[in-house]
């Protein structure tokens, strides 16, 4: 089987590498041809743990995998081809933006020569498939190829786990023919009884949106519910703890923090907000979701100017610039927002990142970069723990501390013991504590 992928952004480059060690002939093509030539020197352009082995296993060993900038020469004998190009949200209206989904639809249509299955992976409204199939008849015969909607469920971080042993694999179809392609395609998920959902491409693209807009208001509930213990001396871990045992309701996505960031959450539950108002259909949830989510760096922000007297021309620390851990990834991130107000105020940053320092100071010049944790801590009144990375679990906290009177730390993320920091002299402050 040959497939052809289509972008390779991060979905496009991790589906890439992970169908090739499914054993698949498979070509990525992306028309930046400053990023194929990296790729085809064994060289991934953003930090994903696993990828880079795969990456040179599959290029330089197998030759299952190969890049190219040319769409037309990819998709002649391709099978079945993948649309993995961004869908970025457009900043006024806050739908999904896409005009490159156009593009490659209309250029797939002027160049396949035999029949296949064309396939959006990217993260698309309901409709997108659809219209892709009504583009590509304007030069195609509707007997030379079907779509197919395939969406991904990759984090950042662990998505090479995710896409070889994933929760489940979600086919929405128009046919018999097209599923069975789709289902032999993820034959080798069956080792691993993933389950394979095969439903309409409607349901499928909405699957998708209502996952992220799912987990996304998980989020924010136990922020509100952290907010409120702050208030009446609750903790928030002992009440996420008490509901998370509960089989119902879970415990995944239930630690409260800074809020969601990162390139899914906040523009897809944006995007489906929009798709629901276009059908005059009431999502007010998660409007208030997304309402609550975009106000609370500022409220943080405020928390920590307060709670440490931080005035202008004094320094404040933040470990942690990705929106998450194990990945470089800056796109929506908490802590450079937060970062941001400070600066605004007259704080000077400075800040340590495992990962995503390269990322941060491109778009962010008033960062102060450091080398290590410690030597961003030096010279603090306040340090910020923005990011949950395991290195800064495990912190050599009396050399940070080095005698300073009422060094704060503001735990964003709740990895460290309030009694053991208090006793070595920090004021401490958690999330929902």
């Amino acid at each position: 089987m040959n497939l052809t992928i289509i972008g390779t952004g991060y979905v496009g480059l991790i589906s890439g590498v992970c169908f090739a060690e499914f054993g698949y002939q498979t070509v990525c093509v992306d028309k930046d041809q400053n990023r194929i030539d990296e790729l085809n020197q064994s060289k991934c352009p953003f930090y994903e743990p696993g990828i880079e082995d795969l990456l040179n296993k599959h290029l330089n060993k197998t030759k299952l995998l190969s890049f190219s900038n040319s769409v037309a020469q990819s998709v002649e004998n391709a099978d079945i081809i993948f649309i993995t190009v961004g869908t970025p949200s457009k900043r006024i209206e806050g739908e999904a933006d896409l005009s490159f989904v156009w593009d490659v639809a209309k250029e797939i249509s002027e160049n396949i020569k035999k029949y296949c299955l064309i396939v959006t992976k990217s993260t698309v409204p309901v409709g997108t498939t659809k219209q892709v199939k009504k583009i590509i008849l304007e030069n195609i015969n509707e007997n030379s190829f079907d779509v197919v909607s395939n969406p991904e469920f990759l984090r950042e971080g662990s998505a090479v786990n995710d896409f070889m042993r994933p929760d489940r694999v979600v086919i929405g179809c128009e046919n018999q023919n097209s599923e069975n392609i789709m289902r032999e395609l993820y034959r080798p998920l069956n080792l691993n009884e993933t389950p394979i959902i095969s439903t309409s491409i409607e349901s499928s693209e909405i699957i998708k949106y209502a996952s992220n807009s799912f987990l996304a208001t998980k989020i924010s509930f136990i922020n509100q519910v952290s907010d409120l213990c702050e208030k009446v001396g609750a903790n928030i871990q002992d009440v996420a703890k008490g509901m998370g045992i509960d089989k119902r309701i879970g415990s995944k996505f239930l630690h409260a923090g800074p809020g969601y960031g990162g390139s899914c959450f906040p523009k897809d539950v944006k995007a489906f907000i929009n798709t629901a108002n276009n059908h005059n259909v009431d999502l007010s949830i998660l409007s208030a979701v997304d309402k609550f989510n975009d106000g609370r760096v500022d409220k943080i922000a405020d928390k920590i100017m307060s709670k440490a007297k931080l005035r202008t021309g004094e320094t404040a620390s933040i470990l942690g610039l990705s929106f998450k851990p194990n990945t470089d990834d800056i796109r929506d991130s908490t802590s450079i927002k937060i970062a941001k107000i400070l600066n605004q105020k007259g704080i000077k940053v400075k800040s340590y990142d495992p990962e995503a320092m390269s990322n941060a100071k491109k778009e962010n010049p008033f960062l102060v970069l450091c080398d290590d944790a410690y030597i961003a801590c030096e010279e603090s009144k306040v340090i910020i723990i923005g990011t949950e990375w395991n290195e800064f679990r495990a912190l050599d906290l009396k050399k940070i501390i080095n005698n300073k009177n009422n060094l704060c730390i503001f735990d964003l993320r709740n990895i460290y013991n309030p009694k053991e920091l208090k006793q070595l002299g920090f004021d401490y402050f958690g999330t929902g504590t």
